[in-house]
């Protein structure tokens, strides 16, 4: 990656389109330490630092903007939610469906509706989380004038910033490299990097005042990370391609197909969804211990304290929910009959495979162990730091959700780098 970003500085076109992408990064990073007026960070952190809770998740993907409270501390968390309520509606709505079919106009039209929910969302949570900070006593004012105009100020500030960031994402796809909105997430995540850092430096400390597992989890720690990136990788750009032969056929005085080609389909064909999607249910009875702050000596207590970020039916809860999520997220995305009848259509067939029901049997056998592969490996990766944090008792910031995202990123923005460049270095049919 580092050889493509070299030989893209090169060209002049993409080194303005690499310099306005680090120039919208340094403005989200400027944003990301803003702090939110009449806010109290330290009791928003304390929150944080609870197991089981959503706001630490919130509060990678924000960049830690969440946990110091600053304009951009919901992120790109709206889009997020509003994007994949988009996807899944339209499945079941028909003129979602029908947008989502029609080329590059219905594509800026759902985006449009985007959007529009991710301001009505953005306003959701802000106002939700206004009242959750005047719980906590994390807001300067509560009550008369001053608290109303204090609820106004935070509500409006972390909806313009949810806004903004959506915005600047918006900018890098138009004039930058990469998704915008994923750049971000890149960031965001990587800007953890270093605190990361801070406490594996703070447990080899306590390994050499005496801890000494220290001494050996933390070299340990290291390897598996690294270890665990090249296994990403890996899974990443794995996939399994279905042979497809094109018939020959005469137009006029020319022939056209016959050539053999074939249907990529990838191991993990879902990305994070799943894992989005399964973090977000579990993190819910966190969330209500957060607002409500019930006794662990009673009974609800002890119902949402077995759903702690390091309980065993957190994790196998988690596990399964991932496997679940990703074969219907999968199945929302993948038609087995409309590939099927679009290899028909074409004069395609798989070798071996009669066309219509035989053909759509195969494709639909092929998704399916695809798919339980790709499951299992992003459950495995989701669950793995819950576990490697319960053997070394070392909390560890950046999780397998994190490393996904970033590896991910990284890969795709590589890619859309050597295309674009592959592209102005062709030369024509007649040279």
């Amino acid at each position: 990656m580092i050889e493509t970003l070299k030989n893209a500085w090169k060209i002049a076109d993409l080194r303005k389109k690499l310099l306005y992408t680090l120039m919208i990064v340094l403005i989200f990073r400027i944003g990301s330490v803003i702090p939110l007026p009449y806010m109290d960070p330290s009791a928003i952190q304390s929150m944080i630092n609870a197991d089981g809770s959503l706001f630490g998740y919130l509060n990678i993907l924000s960049g830690g903007s969440f946990g110091q409270a600053t304009v951009f501390a919901l992120s790109i968390s709206p889009y997020i939610t509003s994007s994949i309520v988009i996807q899944l509606l339209s499945v079941a709505i028909p003129y979602l469906e029908r947008l989502a079919k029609e080329g590059e106009d219905g594509r800026k039209r759902l985006n449009k509706i985007t959007r529009y929910t991710t301001i009505g969302l953005a306003l959701f949570q802000s106002i939700a989380y206004y009242f959750m900070f005047r719980n906590m006593n994390a807001v300067a004012y509560r009550g008369g004038f001053e608290g109303v105009f204090a609820a106004i100020v935070i509500v409006l500030a972390l909806t313009a910033g949810s806004c903004l960031v959506v915005w600047l994402g918006e900018c890098i796809n138009e004039n930058g490299i990469g998704n915008g909105i994923s750049v971000l997430l890149f960031v965001g995540i990587v800007s953890r990097g270093p605190t990361a850092a801070a406490k594996m430096f703070t447990y080899l400390q306590w390994g050499f005042a005496g801890e000494t597992k220290y001494l050996f989890f933390v070299p340990l720690t290291l390897l598996i990370f690294l270890a665990l990136i090249a296994f990403i990788i890996v899974m990443t750009n794995a996939e399994r391609r279905i042979p497809v032969q094109y018939a020959k056929r005469m137009v006029g005085r020319k022939m056209y197909g016959g050539q053999s080609t074939h249907i990529p389909i990838k191991v993990n064909m879902s990305g994070v969804m799943p894992i989005i999607f399964a973090s977000s249910l579990l993190a819910i009875p966190g969330t209500i211990k957060g607002f409500v702050d019930p006794n662990a000596e009673r009974l609800v207590g002890k119902i949402l304290g077995l759903f702690d970020y390091n309980q065993w039916l957190y994790a196998v809860l988690y596990f399964l929910l991932i496997i679940a999520f990703n074969y219907f997220y999968v199945a929302i995305q993948y038609n087995p009959l409309e590939m099927s009848n679009n290899l028909r259509k074409n004069n395609g067939t798989v070798p071996g495979y009669r066309p219509g029901k035989p053909t759509t049997d195969f494709i639909s056998k092929v998704i399916g162990k695809v798919t339980l592969l790709g499951a299992f490996f992003l459950a495995a990766i989701a669950i793995f730091p819950i576990i490697l944090g319960g053997i070394t008792q070392m909390n560890i910031s950046l999780g397998g959700t994190s490393v996904i995202i970033v590896v991910g990123v990284a890969l795709d923005t590589a890619r859309q780098l050597e295309s674009q460049m592959m592209m102005r270095h062709y030369k024509g049919f007649l040279e």
